[in-house]
């Protein structure tokens, strides 16, 4: 696991309530083969770091990871410090050696002001990784205002530039997102239409409304604006600094749909979007493997075709869950993976 990917993983990492953990009972963390009995930690290390070291499944380290409430800042965790795995009751426990003094290690990972103290990293310092598109119905892009043209008449607008639209503009809706419409999604097993996805292109507000003809100034923008993409009212979204690294309540048993960007073949950091959602019970946060599909070969011996098995593949995290499909972000990409790939609970 390269550092670059721990980095941003600690920031997926957050203290687990009694609800996460009832919903962690039906897996058990995994020690690795062999586990160090000691860790010294070194600076850039993250909680993530720490708990793939010795664990397989680093996702369930809340279950292995304790506080000890005699400790004022237990979950402060310094270079230097020794994380030592000890057991209780036949169960791994971490505990940190500081300064001399053994504590226990607290599950709670914050954005911390101390000094050298291992740090999360706010959202907003992965916040490039993480998709604005929505997910929309036929009829939100059917009703939906569109740009016209940019000032002066110009036919591509950026940030920093004003440009007009044309459409309904209800009072009191200042901030519009500009989105291109792009592939609509259909799940390839019941051929359920599952929606449409609005790509994300910019942020505009509102300057004056003359008729059915907007003005708006554009303060964001991911690529350049063009005439004919749509105007969708923004939405009231509240994100938090961390996520919950939790695997789904529900088995869940999909496929990959789609890259952003228009790609075929998946890697790190890639944005995915998968055929479930809300109604099968994914949450922000729930961390799902990737599994190669195993392709057909003839076997040489009998000339019959058979079908070979899925093999893992990655690690995804979903970020964002629509009614029924999901973006996750492709955390780990062992092998190629590509669309129509498996996702599935860890």
């Amino acid at each position: 696991m390269n550092k670059q990917l721990s980095g941003l993983l600690a920031a997926l990492l957050l203290l687990a309530s009694p609800l996460f953990a009832l919903a962690q009972a039906a897996e058990v963390p995994e020690l690795n083969d062999p586990v160090p009995a000691t860790y010294t930690v070194v600076k850039g290390d993250t909680l993530w770091d720490i708990s793939a070291t010795f664990l397989k499944n680093p996702w369930m380290w809340p279950e292995i990871w304790h506080v000890n409430t005699q400790i004022a800042n237990p979950h402060l965790i310094y270079p230097g410090d020794v994380i030592r795995l000890i057991y209780m009751d036949g169960k791994p426990r971490l505990t940190i050696e500081s300064r001399g003094n053994v504590y226990k290690l607290s599950p709670q990972a914050r954005v911390l002001s101390a000094g050298e103290a291992i740090e999360t990293i706010p959202l907003d310092k992965i916040n490039s990784f993480l998709s604005r598109s929505r997910i929309v119905d036929e009829a939100d892009l059917k009703g939906a205002p569109w740009v016209l043209a940019g000032m002066d008449e110009h036919l591509v607008v950026g940030a920093g530039d004003s440009l007009y639209a044309r459409g309904e503009f209800p009072e009191g809706k200042q901030v519009y997102g500009i989105y291109r419409r792009g592939e609509t999604f259909v799940d390839p097993e019941t051929r359920e239409k599952l929606g449409v996805l609005a790509r994300d292109i910019g942020t505009g507000s509102l300057v004056r409304v003359s008729g059915e003809v907007a003005t708006l100034s554009i303060s964001r923008t991911t690529e350049e604006i063009r005439a004919g993409d749509l105007l969708l009212r923004e939405e009231q979204r509240a994100i938090d600094s961390t996520f919950y690294p939790s695997p789904p309540e529900s088995d869940i048993n999909g496929v990959i749909l789609a890259v952003e960007g228009g790609v075929h073949q998946v890697g790190n950091m890639d944005v995915v979007v998968i055929n479930r959602g809300g109604r099968e019970g994914l949450a922000p946060g729930n961390v799902m493997a990737i599994y190669k599909k195993g392709g057909k070969i003839i076997d040489r011996v009998t000339q019959e075709r058979v079908q070979l098995p899925d093999e893992r593949a990655g690690l995804m995290m979903v970020f964002r869950v629509f009614d029924k499909v999901s973006l996750g972000l492709v955390l780990e990409a062992e092998r190629g993976i590509s669309v129509s790939d498996r996702v599935t609970n860890p």
